[in-house]
């Protein structure tokens, strides 16, 4: 490969810029979506599987995406940025359309299209610092990415109450509608999206793929390397649908909550990949994208793997926190589940500000975390700050006062912008440089899988062990927190695996 030079800092920044757009979406969704679901008639032990869809769309998404930008290549548009510019337009549509959503069911549609569009425009993102920086770079070049994902936040979780407190926007409406503040926040959001990410489409150049990345890529070319055979990929496919079966056949028999059934279908659907992708092999079907993919995932390089457990535990708290956090509030410390009260949309408000507070930390500490890096060590530094985190979630119990919930937004905020860089980092320079794009869309395998789990058991945890006082998801998320960060210890920061070319 060529080396790559050195970009100037207003370069990075150009080519970061538009993550603020792509955050400002995420983080309207994220801060308002269960209070969008509340207030059109969910119940509070519904919303993890109302919340279904986020992981969903990206578990199939990201890779899709992740697979394809790294085989295109236009002359004027480049390769990553033509999935900027339509899922930015998508999104922006959705975000306009989600708060106008005129019944529950409507509302979740609209949440599985937004989803779906944000992550077109997100996954190129991550590989375009593996495309355009060079090694020593990188670090420099996610922490960037996390301090326009915090600006971004930071002033759309704020928007409701903004608009609510400063230009007197009603935060509350008759039953079954959407408050006006968190309208028109949605309407903002959509324009900063995709202004945003267009800035960066025209902004920045990509490099063109040389010969060797194009040969590569060409699944007509590429030289084989067959690690395991069919049968292995076969015999994992039928293990896995023996898996489900059993799963499935005891929440029926236990009468459990078919939320559950979802664990089933995560199950399947890897087994159904694993045995389709083994027969087709069989047959000395190799050159197909559908195999491709499913031998790429069964070949991870050992970094990657061992990120995955980390990102497992990392993001199921971030889900916990995220579906549960004004349930929680509203309910253990404002004292109220009436989803028309005024106090109720306070105490909503009041979250939306806390999670603007957290992102807020996140932009501020962002290129502080590289620093601390090369002193201590990459993995010793998620550590400590998943480690923050996951104490500032369980302290949240312990508090009665709504302003003090600030100090443990403090640690998720170092938490977030550690997970948001980090991990990152420490995969871009461990996977082959041609699958830049598709490994990042397998790495969000181990952020969307957590959250299918939390969708899937978060609910019945908190029905049935917590009676249902959602608070305690915030502390089982902050233990998922702190357990993650344990496993940092097990990374080898030197660990590098070159992958064969058809890997």
């Amino acid at each position: 490969m060529t080396p790559k030079k050195e970009l100037s800092w207003w370069q990075i920044w150009n080519m970061s810029f538009g993550f603020l757009g792509i955050q400002f979406g995420f983080a309207l969704q994220n801060a308002n979506t269960s209070r969008i679901f509340q207030t059109l008639g969910a119940e509070e032990q519904s919303l993890p599987i109302l919340w279904l869809a986020a992981p969903v769309t990206g578990l199939l998404v990201q890779p899709i995406i992740g697979y394809y930008s790294d085989r295109t290549w236009h002359p004027v548009w480049g390769r990553r940025r033509p999935y900027f510019a339509l899922g930015a337009i998508l999104a922006s549509l959705a975000l306009i359309a989600m708060p106008n959503s005129p019944s529950l069911w409507m509302a979740a549609g609209m949440l599985w299209i937004m989803d779906a569009s944000i992550n077109i425009s997100m996954e190129p993102f991550r590989a375009f610092v593996g495309d355009l920086l060079p090694p020593s770079q990188r670090t420099i070049g996610f922490a960037m990415q996390s301090f326009f994902i915090g600006i971004g936040a930071v002033v759309a979780s704020a928007l409701p109450w903004i608009l609510s407190n400063w230009f007197s926007l009603e935060n509350t409406a008759q039953s079954g509608h959407i408050a006006a503040s968190v309208k028109w926040s949605y309407y903002i959001g959509a324009a900063v999206f995709l202004a945003a990410v267009l800035f960066t489409v025209f902004s920045t150049k990509e490099y063109p793929p040389n010969p060797k990345e194009q040969e590569e890529n060409n699944l007509k070319t590429a030289p084989l390397n067959i690690k395991f055979k069919p049968r292995t990929y076969q015999i994992i496919g039928m293990a896995l649908l023996v898996a489900t079966l059993c799963l499935a056949f005891w929440i029926h028999s236990q009468q459990l909550e078919k939320e559950l059934y979802v664990l089933a279908g995560i199950f399947c659907l890897f087994g159904l990949a694993y045995l389709s992708s083994g027969i087709l092999m069989g047959k000395n079907i190799y050159r197909i994208g559908f195999v491709q993919m499913v031998r790429d995932f069964q070949n991870m390089p050992k970094t990657m793997i061992q990120l995955a457990f980390v990102q497992f535990f990392s993001w199921f708290a971030l889900f916990a926190m995220w579906i549960y956090t004004t349930s929680a509030v509203t309910s253990h410390i404002y004292g109220t589940r009436d989803t028309s009260s005024k106090l109720f949309n306070d105490g909503g408000d009041w979250v939306s500000v806390l999670f603007s507070v957290y992102n807020g930390i996140a932009a501020l500490v962002a290129f502080g975390l590289p620093v601390l890096a090369k002193k201590i060590g990459r993995q010793y530094t998620h550590l400590i700050s998943l480690w923050l985190g996951g104490i500032g979630l369980i302290s949240i119990y312990f508090i009665s006062n709504p302003t003090l919930l600030i100090v443990p937004m403090i640690g998720v905020g170092i938490a977030w912008a550690s997970i948001l860089s980090i991990p990152y980092a420490l995969l871009s320079t461990s996977i082959p440089q041609h699958k830049m794009g598709y490994y990042m869309g397998i790495f969000n395998f181990f952020i969307v899988i957590p959250q299918m789990v939390a969708a899937s058991i978060l609910g019945y945890m908190v029905q049935h062990w917590f009676e249902g006082q959602s608070i305690f998801a915030l502390v089982v998320g902050g233990i998922s927190m702190l357990f993650a960060g344990f496993l940092n210890v097990f990374i080898g920061e030197k660990a590098r695996v070159t992958a064969p070319s058809d890997l």
